[in-house]
């Protein structure tokens, strides 16, 4: 996959070169201090198929350069990477692939790799369908860490946010009829009922509006006043990531490298920043089924004594919830098992600290236990 950077700091070119120097299938095809020299490379190179854009550049803003490219129904995945937090919601409206907070870390950087691949793939493949007539309008749907959805038309521009949040509603709930009563009440709460019914009706109105370009007008019924989603074969990140998970009733040697391979689909908590409180049942659900999956990878690793590759899947739960005891228990066995004592004290210091803190309470016993009991483990083979 071909790649460019716009950015106006020449720091930020070496940085991201050197990090996407890690994914063999990424190729840096050109660097650019403004949108305008970007724009000319652009015209005259349609193969490059991911952009890294900063907001703030000269010539036109990162937001208007992205806009310009949607307009020209440009197929190339944009990416924000900048220091503006604000620009999100305008970001979301442009269905950017991702939006980036300097300083990137490798970690989250390497979850928007794995969507810009996905994405490509999920577009391969609608391409590839597109000549069988009863596939021609699949849709690849974008949930985990993010929301977007697209086919081989292209992909969803938003024309507001309830109308993106309206689809997301009716996706969880695929194929049901939603009455307009309950609609109203979980995404317009705190509205008068009739300026609710009266938004609802405009928001039914964009997302029909929204869906139109790609032909998936007609995805959203009108059933006995309610509304009904019906997507036929549609591509779903997140019930891919659930199938593909609850397979998986042992892992062992022969199967952890699939199983690896099946907890990269997890790219983020449903719905990403979005958040809508409505889906934080479903959120907490498929956080708990991948905090699981990852758990039981973990156990195998440590079996199999690769300890790096379980030890950078701890980290990522750790840094989802540093609160969770289970996952600060394996945190303490991986630094054991290296003979790392100074990373095991220093872990389950911090640990201590924290819960004290947030919490105003103290670790568990059976957590104290173990502890001491990998200490001593540590000091006696150090005999």
């Amino acid at each position: 996959m071909k790649v460019i950077l716009i950015d106006d700091e020449p720091v930020m070119h070496l940085i991201m070169r050197k990090m996407l120097a890690k994914y063999a299938e990424l190729q840096v095809v050109g660097a650019f201090a403004d949108t305008r020299a970007a724009g000319d490379f652009l015209a005259e190179n349609t193969d490059v198929e991911l952009a890294f854009v900063d907001i703030s550049v000269p010539g036109d803003s990162g937001l208007a350069f992205a806009s310009k490219l949607d307009k020209a129904g440009s197929k190339i995945q944009m990416v924000f990477v900048t220091s503006h937090k604000d620009y999100a919601v305008e970001a979301f409206e442009l269905s950017v692939l991702d939006y980036l907070v300097k300083p990137v870390t490798q970690e989250r950087l390497e979850r928007t790799i794995h969507r810009a691949l996905e994405g490509r793939r999920m577009v391969g493949d609608s391409l590839t369908a597109s000549a069988q007539i009863q596939n021609v309008n699949r849709v690849s749907i974008t949930a985990l860490g993010d929301f977007s959805v697209r086919n081989e038309r292209g992909r969803v521009k938003w024309i507001s946010s309830k109308s993106a949040e309206l689809f997301a509603y009716l996706l969880l709930n695929r194929g049901q009829r939603i009455s307009r009563a309950r609609l109203v009440a979980d995404i317009f709460a705190g509205m008068t009922n009739v300026n609710a019914e009266k938004y609802l009706n405009t928001t039914v109105y964009q997302l029909r509006k929204s869906l139109e370009p790609l032909a998936l007008r007609d995805a959203i019924r009108s059933e006995n006043d309610g509304y009904a989603l019906e997507l036929a074969d549609a591509i779903i990140d997140f019930e891919e990531f659930e199938r593909q998970a609850v397979k998986f009733k042992q892992i062992d040697a022969a199967t952890v490298e699939d199983a690896l391979n099946v907890e990269r689909l997890y790219t983020g908590e449903l719905f990403g920043s979005k958040a809508y409180v409505w889906a934080i049942h479903e959120t907490e659900r498929l956080a708990e089924l991948y905090t699981s999956f990852v758990k039981n990878v973990v156990e195998t690793l440590f079996a199999l004594s690769k300890t790096a590759a379980a030890s950078k899947l701890l980290l990522k739960l750790y840094a989802q919830n540093p609160l969770d005891e289970s996952v600060l228990s394996l945190l303490l066995r991986k630094h054991a098992q290296d003979g790392n004592k100074k990373g095991l004290t220093a872990q389950y210091t911090e640990y201590v600290r924290l819960v004290k803190k947030e919490l105003g309470i103290r670790p568990s016993k059976a957590l104290l236990l173990l502890y001491d009991s990998l200490v001593s483990e540590l000091a006696d083979n150090a005999k």
